[in-house]
């Protein structure tokens, strides 16, 4: 415990109590803390962890699963660290979590799903379990081709390549970029997990390990420049990365379309719809890429884009960041961020959830279904409805 011990760090643990002021938006309309929202619970609200944590480090309490379990209900979204009133320390408040549940994966002390987790990526390389021949299939019927020192290597993630809402996420960007003439390959069987949620889960041995992996294999392949389709692999590639030695340049694809459709060389035709954008965490308060996504939906003729009461930097989580879309601690009840946000984009009107990340397509899809809403709101991609503006 070394990291949470020190001075810096061991002082915000001690002063990050009793506020309460990182659990909502700067309106104060709701919670905008996802754990707490669906708990209820003060412990399971940033304050109430770092609470625990000092506990733990003073030896009033215990290592426990209950514990554990509080601290990885955490979706790491950064709302936290975005509306703390402490600016001072404001950036290190995700740092502390995540190196409290470094300490738990190195005592083995871990929630099961977490355990699940881990082994899936080191037995499969992916948390689908699922054959790694089998990777680049979603790419079958978009043109792309294998990676030989095109100017842009697309990469799509486990999410992208495994899941069958993602996966039609990553064929309408990479349709897109094959039809808009970009010069970009793929991977295929050869990608290999990026690891954000290995490290934001804590198993940082595991991280440096994919990491290492892919730098090794990017620098090998003369990559220079990444297009991802997950803004969490954005983040490991973009914020992580370049510790352990990598130095390529690195894109979500709502960057590439939104030049693209600046320089007139992505047209549309009239698409009347009403849409509302909902932000992924990793894409906007993670790394503060607010403006494509909208900048293309504004393009398209016809279209009006109607802001939820929160979004841009108050944006609410769906609620699949931190590991969460695969270990489900936060759960799928009525209060679930999922839920919670697919009601709130009702209240505007729209018939369609535009979203720029694959875990935030499959939170809001399965939410949609069980807030039983299907009749009247659609969750699309980006490019998806890129790929429609262009066929009406």
């Amino acid at each position: 415990m070394a990291y949470l011990r020190n001075l810096e760090h061991g002082d915000i643990v001690h002063r990050c109590f009793r506020c309460g002021y990182c659990k909502f938006p700067a309106d104060y309309s709701d919670f905008n803390c996802p754990s707490y929202k669906a708990f209820g619970w003060d412990t399971f609200a940033p304050g109430g962890r770092m609470w625990l944590i000092r506990a733990w480090l003073s030896g009033e309490i215990e290592t426990s699963p209950r514990f554990a379990e509080i601290l990885y209900s955490c979706v790491a979204c950064d709302n936290c660290k975005n509306q703390c009133a402490f600016e001072k320390f404001r950036d290190y408040l995700p740092d502390v979590f995540q190196e409290a549940k470094a300490e738990l994966v190195n005592d083995g002390f871990v929630p099961p799903a977490v355990r699940d987790y881990f082994k899936a990526i080191v037995t499969s390389g992916n948390p689908y379990k699922m054959p790694q021949a089998q990777r680049g299939k979603w790419a079958e019927g978009t043109g792309l081709q294998k990676y030989v020192g095109q100017e842009y290597l697309f990469y799509a993630g486990c999410v992208g390549s495994y899941d069958e809402v993602a996966q039609k996420m990553a064929k309408s960007v990479g349709t897109m970029l094959v039809n808009t003439g970009v010069s970009v390959g793929i991977l295929g069987e050869e990608e290999t997990c990026d690891g954000n949620e290995v490290r934001i889960l804590g198993e940082m041995g595991l991280f440096n390990e994919l990491a290492q992996t892919n730098i090794e294999k990017f620098k090998a392949k003369g990559v220079k420049k990444i297009i991802t389709l997950d803004p969490h692999a954005l983040n490991a590639f973009k914020n992580n990365y370049p510790k352990l030695g990598a130095g390529f340049q690195v894109f979500h694809y709502t960057e590439i379309f939104a030049s693209l459709v600046k320089k007139k060389k992505i047209k549309f035709k009239k698409y009347p719809a009403k849409i509302t954008y909902h932000d992924p965490c990793y894409l906007g308060r993670h790394n503060q890429i607010y403006n494509p996504p909208r900048e293309i939906l504004r393009a398209i003729p016809g279209m009006e884009l109607i802001e939820m009461r929160r979004h841009g930097l108050n944006a609410f989580c769906c609620g699949g960041g931190g590991g969460n879309f695969f270990t489900d601690i936060l759960g799928t009840g009525e209060d679930s961020a999922g839920r919670v946000r697919v009601r709130e984009a009702l209240e505007t009107g729209a018939n369609i959830i535009a979203v720029a990340c694959p875990i935030c397509a499959k939170m809001l899809t399965d939410a949609v279904k069980m807030e039983n809403l299907e009749d009247k709101l659609e969750v699309l991609g980006i490019a998806e409805i890129m790929v429609r503006a262009q066929k009406k």
